[in-house]
């Protein structure tokens, strides 16, 4: 058998340049990870250092550990700590209870059902994410006021049970559209309701993108701020977010060591819930972009 010595050959040193690069790449995308993790990790190793040494030491490591800073975060304030833990958590697990149910509702009958005007209500819908919260912020608060609804978890829970988060419901609305509509006849032709084909076919099927809307309500709901800095008064029904600006006076002295423990603390939740569901947040935001 002949050979073609047209073939061309690999160049010497290729192989050895490969690598370089690849190394050279690594390092560069492994020095960027740690810039940005610095703040993070600064924070964290702050959290055990003596009050006097937090600002006064660029060090990550401390000279002494301490867990001062997080006892005096935890029962340093007139309430409690975990106070804030738990409103921020009924908060919480309510609003993603309220946007998985309405946003997959909302979805669902754009996705699957037939009525006039779904195409002008849509777009309309989705013009309302261009719609910034600030200018909904005055009159949404004078009618939660005329309510009795202020200083309670009212206004950052109901509207949630209420299908607002026009993100979410473009977001199921894509994934809905990518289910094949031979399994709605199939469930019409076994005297299935349109509730009975939502509730028994559509939503077993869709739970990557349920779980993606969860996860980003959770975050979102957890780390608002201003939200209940708006609508919460009594300290006694604040949220984490809040219970951290409280240990900054800016007339006063600032607890800055149990300022760094608790938002440390604040954190874990929020890691627990993206790493526990990471697969199920990977395999929804894969596949509902893919959907058309």
């Amino acid at each position: 058998m002949a050979i073609d010595a047209d073939l061309p050959s690999a160049e010497p040193g290729s192989g050895r340049h490969g690598t370089g690069r690849s190394l050279a790449y690594h390092a560069l995308l492994c020095a960027a990870s740690l810039a940005m993790l610095y703040p993070l990790l600064w924070m964290l190793a702050s959290s055990f250092k003596p009050e006097d040494e937090i600002f006064g030491n660029a060090s990550l490591w401390p000279s002494s550990f301490s867990l001062d800073s997080y006892v005096r975060g935890w029962s340093g304030l007139q309430v409690s700590f975990g106070r804030f833990f738990l409103n921020s958590l009924v908060i919480s697990v309510l609003s993603v209870i309220g946007n998985v149910l309405s946003c997959s509702l909302a979805a669902y009958a754009v996705a699957r059902l037939e009525f006039r005007g779904k195409n002008f209500w849509f777009a309309l819908m989705l013009g309302t994410l261009m719609l910034p919260y600030h200018v909904t912020l005055i009159p949404q608060y004078i009618l939660f006021l005329g309510l009795g609804w202020i200083d309670t978890f009212l206004p950052l829970v109901v509207p949630k049970f209420l299908a607002v988060d026009a993100f979410f419901i473009f977001l199921l609305v894509q994934f809905f559209r990518g289910l094949p509509r031979e399994l709605d006849e199939a469930a019409k032709i076994d005297g299935c309701s349109a509730f009975g084909i939502y509730w028994r076919i559509i939503l077993p099927l869709s739970l990557p993108a349920l779980a993606t809307a969860a996860i980003f309500t959770f975050i979102f709901t957890w780390d608002d701020f201003f939200g209940p800095l708006v609508y919460l008064n009594d300290m006694g029904s604040y949220t984490v977010q809040l219970g951290l600006r409280s240990f900054v006076d800016s007339t006063g002295k600032s607890d800055f060591g149990a300022l760094f423990a608790m938002s440390t603390v604040t954190l874990l939740p929020v890691f627990g819930f993206f790493v526990f569901f990471q697969r199920l947040l990977i395999q929804g935001i894969a596949t509902t972009g893919l959907k058309g």
